[in-house]
């Protein structure tokens, strides 16, 4: 059993103490790959103002009111290219994976890319058809859903995953080899960045453990289920390439099992930077290994294979920026707050995760910087950052947070009845409304008074 867990403390840690890197994963390459944060980002100092694709940031709010999530295509773009120019000689398809960043516009920016689309829900799957996705560039992979839903996406023709036995075999009596069914493998790796985020380790409920094997082959064999592909996933925020060339060789050793493959789906996890001179995946260390690898395993499996992965967070989150306004500056007898108009409803992530997101102030690009602890307006501790060195703050202000593309919108709420925000795509230099801000005649819309 592999036992790995890569803590972005820890690597940020490292790098922070000019430590050497041992593992020949690290190469000088991945050292190479730090680059100025601020450009990663796509957000240009035009006219002393911040500015996406030549747009003045505050115009944005101006415009549109805040709080406001806005998305760059041309950063979703270039991540989406590096992916599939790092893998070369091989037959790769990459499907977005839309629980990240689910808003139509955006799937629709993926289809134009002639990605893929990889979901975990029935209404994924009906929102992916909507937009135009072909059933068979869509993928469901669910966890614990009811069979009526797994026959719901059978019927849509779309790749069926499933990750568990009891199902595997109640979708062999009654599909048999009619519907082919890609197979989900837990193979026991502990990675990812923090361990809500950690699926692939011997406690998950993902997968069918990998130990369990021979349990799958009967059922495959007794009811003649056509296995045309297997999966994995190990988690998120993963640095260490060699997790996912582990995992391969895992799923390698599975596909001798099953001569009627189409496809592998290697799952993702690529971490993206978070703060200056953070790391990231080697994406382009990884495709040098894992094509090379792959080439080999497809000769030894007698058949060229489709090479799979399912991005989410590194196609959209370096993309995506969150703009709220300072409603109070508070000081205390240790602290000064900084609280905006918005919360934990709007982004759940440091509270949930623990996660860090740059936060600057977007008003005043130059100035005397101080130290906030920055925090929202819900009724219990919703803290963004604690001790922050930013641009001097007063009330008005808009501050932006970073890394807002993924799992950001996708997990709002109304918590505290507060409204959900609008949502921003700015393409080939336009700035387009892609979701309107919420009013409370629409929260109020379902339900019923007695």
């Amino acid at each position: 059993m592999f036992q790995i867990l890569c803590s972005e403390l820890q690597c940020t840690k490292t790098i922070a103490k000019n430590e050497v890197i041992t593992n020949d994963t690290y190469s000088s390459r991945t050292a190479n790959n730090f680059h100025n944060y601020f450009f990663s980002f796509n957000m240009e100092r035009i006219n002393n103002q911040f500015c996406i694709q030549n747009i003045p940031v505050t115009s944005l709010v101006e415009k549109y009111g805040a709080p406001i999530y806005v998305y760059d295509t041309d950063k979703i773009s270039k991540q989406y290219k590096r992916l599939k120019q790092a893998f070369s000689g091989i037959d790769i398809q990459i499907n977005y994976a839309c629980k990240a960043l689910n808003n139509i516009s955006i799937l629709n920016y993926f289809l134009q890319l002639q990605s893929g689309l990889d979901t975990v829900s029935i209404q994924e799957v009906e929102l992916g058809l909507k937009v135009g996705f072909a059933p068979e560039k869509i993928i469901y992979t669910p966890n614990c859903v009811s069979y009526e839903e797994l026959q719901q996406a059978i019927k849509l023709g779309v790749h069926i995953n499933i990750d568990n036995l009891a199902t595997l075999e109640r979708f062999g009596h009654d599909y048999g080899s009619s519907v082919p069914v890609c197979i989900r493998i837990n193979p026991h790796i502990l990675a990812g960045g923090n361990s809500k985020i950690s699926v692939g380790h011997i406690d998950s409920k993902f997968g069918i453990s990998y130990y369990q094997l021979p349990h799958i082959e009967r059922i495959v064999k007794a009811y003649g289920i056509h296995v045309n592909g297997l999966h994995m996933h190990t988690g998120s925020d993963i640095l260490d390439i060699d997790v996912f060339l582990q995992g391969a060789e895992i799923l390698f050793d599975t596909a001798k099992k099953f001569p009627n493959l189409d496809y592998v789906d290697f799952g993702s996890g690529f971490k993206v930077p978070y703060k200056p001179d953070d790391i990231e995946t080697d994406i382009e260390l990884l495709g040098e290994k894992m094509s090379k690898r792959f080439k080999e395993f497809c000769t030894e499996y007698g058949k060229n294979l489709t090479m799979m992965f399912e991005p989410g967070k590194f196609l959209v989150s370096e993309a995506g920026y969150f703009l709220a306004k300072v409603n109070v500056i508070k000081q205390t007898t240790s602290t000064v707050f900084a609280g905006l108009d918005t919360g934990l409803n709007h982004l759940i992530r440091p509270m949930f995760y623990d996660s860090y997101h740059t936060i600057f102030n977007v008003s005043k690009p130059e100035g005397l910087s101080r130290i906030y602890t920055v925090v929202g307006y819900i009724c219990e501790t919703d803290t963004f950052g604690w001790n922050r060195k930013i641009v001097e703050l007063s009330e008005g202000d808009i501050v932006c947070f970073k890394n807002a593309g993924a799992y950001c919108m996708s997990m709002a709420s109304n918590y505290n009845s507060r409204l959900l925000p609008a949502e921003v795509m700015i393409k080939d230099g336009v700035d387009h409304l892609i979701r309107k801000r919420e009013t409370l005649d629409s929260v109020l819309a379902n339900q019923i008074l007695v």
